[in-house]
């Protein structure tokens, strides 16, 4: 059983690694074989398909992604606006990197975009609905519950069309712009009245 579950970690890592270099429809599972030393029977064996093993790729992101962005709130310094302003900075600082190339449930939405139905889509999906609700659970602890899940999806959309721009111009300096751009929100949401209207968030 041990040696099962090496295999079948040693073929999602090198896929991992192929997919984020190439491209999910660039790479074959031949490809995929080869670079982790299995045979295809061995490969088919774990994953019943390349969809499969896709979708499983993401599935294996969805929460080391979540508790990074736990990890860089629990770590920044400040208050709530500042914790979120704080990961958007630590993914400005990866973005510096040269093998940085985004949100890799983002760039996989791209390539399958005419399969909606696709299980790495509905895992992408899943993956972002995840982080939205974590953000709105920490909003929710200075704002209304419906001040926290509007703002949580406002950042979301800052933070993907973030990921987007960045790679357009090569430019983590437009994820610091985001997570300014989100702390003002959150301030703006913190000093509305309970119930009372919310300009900055409508």
């Amino acid at each position: 059983m041990t040696s099962e579950i090496s295999t079948k970690d040693r073929i999602l890592a090198a896929a991992s690694r192929l997919f984020h270099d190439e491209g999910i429809r660039a790479v074959s599972m031949d490809a995929v074989a080869e670079k982790t030393g299995v045979t295809k029977r061995t490969l088919y064996y774990h994953f019943r398909s390349k969809d499969d093993l896709i979708a499983s790729h993401l599935e294996a992101r969805d929460q080391p992604n979540l508790a990074l962005f736990q990890k860089w709130f629990a770590e920044t310094d400040g208050d709530v606006a500042e914790k979120i302003k704080g990961i958007f900075d630590e993914l400005a600082r990866s973005a510096g990197h040269p093998k940085w190339k985004g949100c890799g449930f983002l760039r996989t939405s791209v390539e399958l975009v005419n399969l909606p139905g696709h299980p790495a889509i509905v895992a992408g999906r899943r993956h972002k609905k995840r982080v939205e609700e974590w953000l709105g659970s920490v909003l929710v602890e200075v704002v209304s519950s419906e001040q926290a899940n509007l703002a949580a999806r406002q950042i979301i959309l800052l933070l993907d069309g973030a990921f987007s721009v960045v790679l357009l111009h090569s430019d983590p300096s437009y994820l610091l712009s985001a997570g300014e751009a989100a702390a003002v929100l959150i301030r703006s949401a913190i000093d509305q009245p309970v119930g009372g209207p919310s300009a900055a968030l409508t």
